[in-house]
């Protein structure tokens, strides 16, 4: 079994420093790329005169995460794509397990490993903890992870459990599996078109593994903050296209129940002052009106699955009913 770790890396030159050697070291049998996505820093000359065994794809643009990807694994044969974050630690034998789930579960087609903080490895990170998952109104949680509150590393998920989206992270997937599904939709530009991969996948039968024999550390936000508007903006209008294209039922119900919500997810940015955030939520609310039928026409292209969520709405859970761990 053909691995291949990609790695995107836009103007990362002390992120590839930092991190590369430990993915060239602990990932024996596998071919290590780095698809650069146009840097204007040194990152290329850097990988050129200092790892010579990592195979460099030159993207002729920034197209964000989703169009980085999709250009770059045009050139790769493989039968697994490994995603990696350029911002990761990878530990002894992470691949070991991941191969043994893709051999002995033929239905599985994604896979994520436990994701812990780099900066405080004794608990998750924010982006993708122990496995993903979405409520009825396409709000994602993690286990390990709900909202901001995230949970100690103790061994409660060095499980292998079935999953409903990978974090992008650290995504490994089967190559004919991504070539059928065409890709990530390269509209989405970065966050949440991993969710949207899943979900399609999810759609058609196939499904997403989690498997907490394998770790990594990632540092988060290290190409955009959590802090960053930009962030929101992507991560709610992006959230909303996912809906339209992907979930089943009575869609006008769904999304007038769901720009609510995100009006009180306004309302609350309002009375903590975070009036870039108030805007982000309402520039993506512009973008998805304006490209509402763009994506009504998307979502007529693929099965709809009902079973997609495990909880209605992880807001109401989290905030009404203080659940805040999974």
């Amino acid at each position: 079994m053909k691995i291949a770790v990609v790695i995107l890396n836009w103007n990362g030159k002390k992120l590839l420093e930092q991190f590369l050697p430990s993915v060239i070291s602990n990932s024996e049998g596998a071919d290590v790329y780095v698809a650069d996505n146009a840097s204007n820093d040194d990152s290329v000359s850097f990988l050129k005169n200092n790892f010579p065994s990592v195979t460099i794809i030159q993207n002729s643009e920034n197209g964000g995460y989703a169009k980085g990807y999709n250009e770059a694994l045009k050139s790769i044969e493989a039968d697994i794509f490994c995603l990696l974050n350029s911002d990761i630690e990878v530990t002894k034998n992470w691949l070991a397990p991941i191969q043994d789930t893709f051999k002995n579960l033929e239905e599985t087609a994604i896979i994520q490993p436990k994701i812990l903080d780099y900066k405080n490895k004794t608990y998750f990170e924010y982006a993708g903890a122990a496995g993903g998952f979405i409520d009825k109104f396409g709000y994602p949680y993690c286990r390990g992870r709900i909202f901001n509150t995230v949970e100690k590393d103790k061994g409660q998920y060095n499980d292998e459990q079935t999953i409903f989206w990978a974090s992008g992270a650290c995504l490994f997937i089967r190559k004919p599996v991504f070539d059928k599904l065409g890709g990530f939709d390269e509209s989405f530009f970065a966050h949440m078109e991993e969710i949207d991969l899943c979900w399609r996948a999810f759609n058609m039968g196939y499904k997403t593994q989690y498997v907490g024999l394998s770790k990594v550390y990632h540092v988060g936000g290290a190409t955009l903050q959590n802090t960053n508007p930009k962030k929101t903006y992507l991560n709610f209008r992006n959230s909303l296209f996912n809906l339209v294209k992907n979930a089943p039922g009575n869609l006008f119900i769904l999304i007038v129940t769901r720009l609510l919500l995100d009006g009180l997810a306004g309302i609350k940015f309002l009375f903590e002052f975070k009036f870039n955030h108030l805007f982000a939520i309402l520039k993506a609310h512009i973008s998805f009106y304006l490209n509402f039928y763009k994506y009504l026409k998307k979502r007529k292209s693929s099965p709809k699955c009902p079973q997609y969520y495990k909880t209605t709405s992880i807001v109401w859970d989290y905030y009404i009913k203080n659940n805040k761990y999974f």
